[in-house]
């Protein structure tokens, strides 16, 4: 529909009885006002072009970071490229309705998507005149910026607000653990109220801190102190509170787990600890160096005294100290013989060994531990050794990559180490995935192709593996703007739009970081006869 040329006039798109639907988002339930808000101010500029709303769909209390939680947006765009609209436009109040993706790329992705069915994506704050011109373009991608820029200087400033009132003894979300409540305070700091498990402050200016449980569940607190220090293990703790009828504060029974939280976590002491581990922007949490933690001391009133809190905390760092792999491998053969199999599970909660996450990094991995020790699992874990080798192969391959392209350039290509992107001619970023094959209870063979969409990558080349995953088949080079889902899956044979983008060989990617000047492009363009495409 969007073109280029002369703006059509508000009477000119109203003799085309355009039918519409709109796009309605709130990022909180607080915000009861707002889907009501949009939808009228949304009717009101449709009815300035004659517009017939014919859908609704509202992602109402969402982020508009991603659209992972965003329903109706995904149910929006499958309607679309689904052909199961009947609408060509879609409408919504403005940019930041649409969303405020940490990448701003991805904003005009979706409106291209849905564009490329011939479905126009129209912001009610900027008028429709159905032509598309450089001047809007810029415009719209600079206010995909701006929305995206309020949510990175949104998140650092809470994040600064979150860590202020942590350092002043306010509690920042969290349950309060088994011993502790949590209690409402005014805007005085006067208390207001206890809270209960899944309750919330209701006003801005309200606080939380944390205060001491019931008396029966403080002396609990404390037996399991004595306890520890007395040389029972964190397992027969467990054992003797689930035999006296004790639940955890979600109502559980205890396990070594929850009996080591309540032994190591600093709030039984009136610390208040924070950002031990971190996930802004909707990505996923990360533990964080302790010298990055934010703690304020004597917060809350203590229920343990620190001569307890620091005597227990001593054990553990002495029950944590280096052991040697012979030692280890000891106390695994010690383990299996008692309980007559092995596992994660049954490793973490052994009291006698440290956890299983000790003995993968030490030694590659817990089959390979196995291995050292004599014992054979009873599942078949073959699969995990063909993804340890194509791992490495992963390396080898995007080595191959970076020193053929700077062979065929002279010039270095950069990489980033953590998430393995290459970055050609200084703006297009390509991904290396690693597509196993495997066989169907049928007999057929199929690949799978997972698209890591929070790397945002411009193309990803997938290396489809042999039957025996021990070579490389072939690959397929998959371009962000033709592929966005999760994961794609390969037959043998492609035939049609996915086999377009099949190749042998690398050397069309090859091509593309070779740079050529602008009068080369222009006279190979002119005799139809263009080698390389940028």
């Amino acid at each position: 529909m969007q073109q280029t040329g002369t703006a059509y006039t508000p009477g000119e798109i109203k003799s085309l009885h355009l039918k519409g639907a709109m796009y309605i988002r709130m990022s909180t339930e607080l915000q009861v006002e707002s889907p009501e808000n949009q939808e009228r101010a949304i009717r009101t500029y449709a009815a300035q072009y004659g517009i017939e709303i014919i859908k609704t769909y509202s992602d109402l209390g969402v982020s508009g970071i991603n659209t992972e939680k965003r329903e109706q947006f995904q149910s929006l765009i499958d309607d679309v490229e689904q052909g199961r609209s009947a609408f060509n436009i879609v409408l919504y109040l403005d940019e930041s309705r649409w969303g405020r993706f940490v990448d701003s790329r991805e904003a005009d992705y979706h409106r291209m998507r849905l564009e490329r069915k011939n479905v126009l994506c129209q912001s009610c704050e900027k008028p429709l005149t159905l032509t598309s011109n450089i001047a809007d373009r810029i415009m719209t991608l600079l206010r995909d910026e701006s929305a995206s820029d309020y949510c990175r200087q949104l998140s650092q400033k809470v994040w600064v607000g979150q860590c202020n009132l942590v350092t002043k003894g306010f509690r920042q979300g969290g349950v309060a653990g088994f011993g502790l409540r949590r209690m409402l305070l005014d805007e005085s700091g006067r208390p207001k109220q206890e809270l209960a498990m899944g309750q919330r402050k209701s006003l801005l200016t309200e606080r939380v801190i944390l205060m001491p449980g019931s008396d029966e569940e403080r002396r609990i607190v404390i037996w399991i102190y004595d306890q520890f220090i007395a040389g029972t293990s964190e397992t027969e703790i467990a054992t003797q509170l689930n035999a006296k009828g004790v639940k955890t504060h979600f109502g559980r029974p205890w396990s070594r787990g929850t009996v080591c939280e309540v032994l190591t976590n600093e709030k039984y002491v009136g610390n208040n600890l924070f950002n031990r581990t971190s996930g802004k922007m909707k990505s996923r949490a990360k533990p964080n160096p302790e010298s990055e933690w934010v703690r304020k001391e004597r917060a809350f009133e203590p229920i343990v005294d620190l001569e307890r809190f620091y005597t227990v905390q001593g054990i553990y760092r002495e029950r944590n100290k280096k052991t040697t792999d012979e030692e280890l491998l000891q106390g695994l053969r010690d383990l299996y013989a008692r309980q007559g199999r092995l596992s994660a599970l049954i490793i973490d909660e052994a009291d006698c060994l440290p956890p299983s996450s000790l003995f993968r990094n030490r030694f590659g991995g817990l089959l390979r531990a196995y291995q050292m020790i004599g014992y054979t699992p009873e599942h078949d874990y073959k699969y995990i050794v063909i993804n340890q080798r194509l791992r490495a192969l992963h390396a080898e391959i995007v080595a191959d990559v970076i020193l053929s392209i700077e062979n065929l350039c002279g010039r270095q290509i950069p990489i980033d180490h953590k998430s393995c992107l290459l970055e050609l001619n200084h703006n297009l970023c390509v991904s290396v995935v690693i597509s196993r094959c495997f066989t169907t209870p049928a007999g057929t063979r199929r690949w799978k192709i997972r698209f890591d969409n929070g790397l945002h990558p411009d193309i990803t080349i997938a290396v489809r593996m042999d039957t025996r995953n021990e070579a490389i088949h072939d690959y397929y080079i998959l371009p962000a703007l033709e592929f966005s889902g999760g994961q794609i899956k390969l037959s043998e044979d492609n035939v049609g739009f996915l086999d377009s983008f099949r190749t042998d060989t690398l050397d069309y990617l090859l091509n593309l970081s070779v740079n050529i000047s602008l009068d080369k492009a222009v006279e190979d363009g002119t005799r139809g006869n263009s080698t390389y495409f940028h």
